[in-house]
């Protein structure tokens, strides 16, 4: 006789184009095809490109705060009590996903006693190293009160932990499910624009947010490379509010043959595919969802020293530059010339099953 179905409760910002969507995405839709467990989604914009990608079993609830100056206090305080009155402790699991959301921090720990916040970016390079703002941040989103804390790098755990010492034992690393079949398969599909043979092609897929991206240090050293007479091209995969900032860059420079705009795409694969390295200028990053999207296509990795780079990707899926434009130029341009080899094999089945393993865990935590 099968058993009763757990109930988990999941909530993040939006199921917009970006890395940690996709990641929750292929977590929640994982889970639901287990048939052990019945799932709810709480979302505060219900929107995004990747709502019609979710299984059609998890349940879907918008709760969108008021930012309404005055007015804005009464009307949280009568959904907040909702909210409670409906969920409050009805889950046997819950998490939040979106740890900059305010919302996802308040319907987790209300919806169960076993409540995780899940992060995903490192927030003490967010905070640009101050330890009173990083600290202000969690403490504002409650960490303290939620049962588990998960990273998604070695590196962030780190830095959360000396920044609150023994407090905090239930920490731990927890990376982000792939569903490498699906990036397999979606590479293949027909897209415009080409593999051209008779240059490198470098791809970048992230938010076009330059405080934490650093896109100009890619455009930078664009600019170096075509002085050189280097033949290459940058397919910049994403959109975000300095992309007109980047591409008045590319004018000013003459590079709109070297550095192509693609835009924002629910299928970023092609592009991987016809590339011949993926390429990363961050300042930090929590860990990349593309580190795996790349060693899942087997593509090299040019990327800055961010997160758990030096553990993950240095001399096995690729190679590791300092934050300068200088670094990032020499790597590119010795890509060029040498190419690089890939010297570790991915092993998509064992990097899932460790996170599967952790999160049911986490669930079945009592």
């Amino acid at each position: 006789m099968q058993g009763k179905k757990k109930k988990i409760l999941f909530s993040a910002y939006s199921l917009d184009v970006g890395g940690i969507e996709t990641a929750l995405v292929t977590l929640l839709n994982y889970l639901s095809k287990q048939d052990e467990y019945d799932i709810t989604l709480v979302l505060e914009k219900k929107q995004g490109i990747f709502l019609e990608k979710l299984d059609k079993k998890i349940k879907v609830i918008k709760y969108t705060p008021s930012y309404i100056k005055l007015i804005g206090k009464g009307i949280n305080a009568i959904k907040r009590a909702k909210f409670i009155l409906l969920y409050k402790n009805k889950f046997d699991a819950s998490f939040a996903y979106a740890t900059y959301c305010k919302m996802a921090s308040f319907t987790a720990r209300t919806a169960s006693e076993n409540a995780s916040l899940w992060v995903h970016n490192n927030y003490y390079y967010f905070f640009e190293k101050d330890d009173n703002a990083y600290k202000e941040f969690f403490d504002s989103i409650f960490a303290h009160s939620f049962k588990n804390i998960l990273f998604v790098s070695e590196e962030a755990k780190k830095q959360y932990i000396e920044k609150y010492g023994t407090l905090l034992e239930n920490v731990d690393v927890c990376n982000n499910l792939i569903n490498y079949k699906r990036i397999q398969r979606l590479a293949k599909e027909e897209i415009k624009l080409k593999r051209d043979d008779t240059l490198t092609t470098f791809i970048n897929v992230a938010r076009h947010d330059e405080h934490q991206k650093r896109i100009t240090r890619l455009i930078e050293s664009a600019k170096l490379l075509k002085q050189d007479d280097k033949k290459f091209r940058i397919l910049l995969v994403g959109s975000g509010n300095d992309t007109e900032k980047y591409k008045e860059m590319v004018e000013t420079y003459n590079l709109s043959k070297e550095v192509i705009f693609v835009g924002n795409q629910s299928n970023p694969y092609p592009y991987y595919d016809i590339s011949d390295c993926v390429i990363l200028t961050s300042e930090y990053e929590g860990y990349p969802v593309v580190y795996v999207e790349a060693n899942v296509l087997n593509k090299p990795i040019i990327t800055t020293d961010v997160s758990d780079s030096k553990k993950e990707i240095e001399n096995k899926f690729g190679i590791i530059t300092e934050k300068s434009v200088q670094s990032i130029y020499n790597a590119m341009k010795n890509f060029i010339e040498n190419g690089y080899e890939i010297k570790e094999k991915f092993e998509p089945v064992a990097f899932n099953s460790e996170i599967i393993e952790k999160v049911k865990k986490i669930i079945d935590k009592q």
